[in-house]
């Protein structure tokens, strides 16, 4: 395996008018059709070049979940994530940070999504932080049942915090 390929991402953490948080479940690199969920995560991806954090952040959203927002109306920058790990036959360092919508109300619509996006199957769900916080299920970040509930309390002020 080659050095690892360091990936600025940008990642927006999507609450509706409930406070349930929008998630995406991954099944791996190169899942096969009907393979569980591994793990849940947070829309977003890797920044372009010329596109800074916070509309790198957007473009993601109107992408993946076909949300269109203005980089202005993203709270944040809330969270901080380095998170290395192969994909494929590539070592990717993702520099992770969170950004924070709220009070959204929308269908998802995948269309945007890349090939590969498409390819993986992914399936999303609304989740409150009840269900968030029971056991059983795996997050990325895992700390996101801990650290989920200071940013439901209200607008985030103050520097982003370190999650893994």
């Amino acid at each position: 395996m080659t050095a690892a390929w360091v990936r600025p991402t940008s990642r927006v953490l999507v609450l509706d008018r409930d406070r349930r948080l929008l998630l995406f479940g991954s099944r791996g690199a190169a899942p096969d059709a009907g393979d569980p969920v591994r793990f849940w995560y947070a829309p977003g991806g890797g920044v372009e070049d010329g596109e800074d954090l916070r509309t790198a952040a957007a473009r993601e959203l109107a992408e993946e979940v076909g949300l269109r927002v203005d980089p202005a109306a993203l709270e944040g920058p809330v969270w901080l994530r380095r998170h290395v790990a192969a994909w494929g036959d590539r070592l990717v360092d993702s520099r992770e940070t969170f950004f924070v919508l709220r009070d959204v109300v929308h269908e998802v619509d995948g269309r945007g999504r890349t090939e590969l996006e498409l390819a993986a199957d992914e399936p999303h769900r609304w989740w409150s932080a009840a269900e968030i916080g029971a056991r059983g299920v795996r997050f990325a970040p895992r700390e996101l049942p801990t650290a989920l509930p200071a940013l439901l309390s209200g607008p985030w002020s103050g520097p982003p915090r370190v999650v893994c």
